[in-house]
């Protein structure tokens, strides 16, 4: 009997030895619950099919300034409200919120308005002097290209008149659709701030949600938290701009040319435009470079010199301070806004990087980046 106890005080002695030499061997790493895939709802998983579809459905309706301008009045009254509600209720902060972010819209745009009217009036050049101006381009060049392209430039003011009434006439159709479409763009966007307005009044902190409002209301969280993140990005970007493009026209340009008309105007509509991504730049380009024509044809060279060089810089510097807002490299924020401009134009250009930062903050939010 005292021969077995030993024997199976050996055994057990034994086993427990080779348990801990099994406990020491390394063991194959399996993937835990962090690094599997998210089990997702139907509900779940129709809520981000809705939502690209409903991304997919703005651009191809032409429909983005009525979302970026709901969003960015949802935003400001989401911003201002908290502020308000330490002297009277949720509710009717964010009303005070709406009607000041109302009176601010309207007052700066009556402000931009009433102020280009009268730098137009005090300093822009008469139309005749304007292409008395060209003119003397036209015969300046006429006598540094061939003949066979010569052959097409006007001879005097009267003729230029003649072929820019011709080109309009030929035009009438395009221009008269341009500016149907600036008119609805126009009334989208109104129609996007009034729609932006009401939901930020009728938002409800902590209500009770079924599961597909709930699915609904965390997908549309995630975008307006994207589209803070742009526009917080794009204000730095726009600010940048303006200095740069400030220094040039008030500074630089004064001191090998003669002083720019509107130079103070445009470098207000250079912030203002430069909040709308790449399209911004284009606008302040386009009259910055033909206002210079006014002054000099090298003026307008020197100008046109210094935007190409200065927004080539700046277009990777925008990037990395976008992609430092969403946690993106630079390569892949180029990358969205190349494939965007090919499937949707400008438009693809303006929405890239809201709708990256939106789908990369899904993918992070369910484990898969």
């Amino acid at each position: 009997m005292g021969k077995r106890n030993e024997a199976t005080d050996a055994t057990g002695s034994s086993g427990e030895k080779q348990q801990q030499v099994r406990d020491l061997r390394p063991r194959p790493v399996r993937l835990t619950s962090d690094m599997s895939l998210p089990k997702l709802s139907a509900v779940e998983i129709g809520s981000y099919v809705a939502a690209l579809l409903g991304m997919f459905a703005v651009l191809h309706l032409n429909l983005l300034g009525a979302l970026l301008a709901g969003m960015l009045v949802y935003q400001l009254v989401h911003t201002i409200s908290p502020l308000i509600e330490r002297r009277m209720s949720s509710s009717r902060a964010r009303w005070l919120s709406v009607v000041l972010v109302s009176i601010v819209i309207v007052g700066v745009l009556t402000g931009l308005t009433v102020g280009v009217i009268e730098q137009f009036e005090n300093d822009v050049p008469s139309v005749q002097k304007v292409m008395a101006q060209m003119m003397t381009f036209v015969d300046q060049a006429r006598s540094r290209i061939p003949e066979s392209i010569a052959a097409y430039l006007p001879v005097d003011v009267a003729q230029m008149k003649l072929k820019a009434l011709a080109l309009m006439h030929e035009h009438a159709t395009q221009l008269g659709q341009g500016g149907k479409n600036a008119a609805r763009i126009l009334g989208h966007i109104v129609i996007g701030m009034i729609i932006g307005a009401i939901i930020a009044i009728g938002a409800q902190k902590n209500a009770t949600r079924l599961p597909l409002s709930t699915a609904f209301v965390a997908r549309v969280s995630r975008f307006a938290d994207a589209f803070r993140r742009i526009v917080f990005a794009q204000v730095k970007i726009s600010a940048i701009n303006t200095v740069f493009t400030g220094l040039f026209l008030l500074l630089v340009l004064p001191v090998f040319h003669a002083p720019l008309p509107l130079a103070k105007m445009l470098v207000v509509v250079t912030f203002v435009v430069g909040l709308l991504p790449v399209i911004g730049n284009l606008i302040s380009n386009t009259l910055i470079v033909a206002i210079a024509l006014t002054v000099s044809l090298p003026a307008a060279v020197t100008a046109l010199v210094f935007l190409i060089v200065i927004h080539k810089l700046e277009y990777f510097l925008n990037a990395r301070i976008v992609g430092g807002q969403i946690e993106a490299r630079t390569w892949e924020l180029l990358v969205a806004m190349l494939v965007m401009e090919a499937a949707f134009g400008i438009q693809g250009v303006i929405a890239a990087p809201i709708f990256y930062a939106y789908i990369k903050r899904e993918l992070i939010y369910l484990r898969l980046v």
